[in-house]
C-alpha cells in the first residue's frame, strides 16, 4: 500500500508527498528528520489529507497531479469539497505574458 499525503505547515502553506508509511513518515515531517525538506523551518505540520494506493506509480502520479493544483484547490480537497475542487479545475487560467 502507498499513500499521497498533504500536510498542513506551521506557516499554512501546504506539502503534498507519498510514501509507503504514512505514520512514520507524518513523523519524519514533524522531528526534521531531512534538513533539506520544505517542512524543516514549516514545523509542526498536520496531516490533512491521504489517500491510498495499490502502487507507487499511482501515488507518485496523484503527488504529482496535486501539487499543481492551486491553493484553493488544495482547500477544498482538505474539506473534501468535490464540487468545489471540479469547479476550480474548469477555471481557465490566462496565459503567461512573459517570456520563457
Amino acid at each position: 500500500m502507498f499513500w499521497v499525503y498533504m500536510l498542513k505547515c506551521a506557516d499554512g502553506s501546504f506539502y503534498v508527498g507519498h510514501t509507503d508509511s504514512l505514520e512514520m513518515r507524518v513523523q519524519q515531517h514533524n522531528r526534521g528528520s531531512v534538513p533539506s525538506c520544505y517542512t524543516f523551518s514549516r514545523r509542526p505540520v498536520e496531516l490533512s489529507f491521504s489517500q491510498d494506493f495499490p502502487t507507487r506509480d499511482q501515488a507518485f502520479e496523484m503527488e504529482r497531479r496535486i501539487k499543481g493544483w492551486s491553493r484553493a484547490k488544495k482547500a477544498a480537497l482538505v474539506r473534501g469539497d468535490w464540487s468545489e475542487i471540479s469547479r476550480l479545475g474548469k477555471v481557465k487560467r490566462h496565459p503567461s505574458t512573459g517570456s520563457g
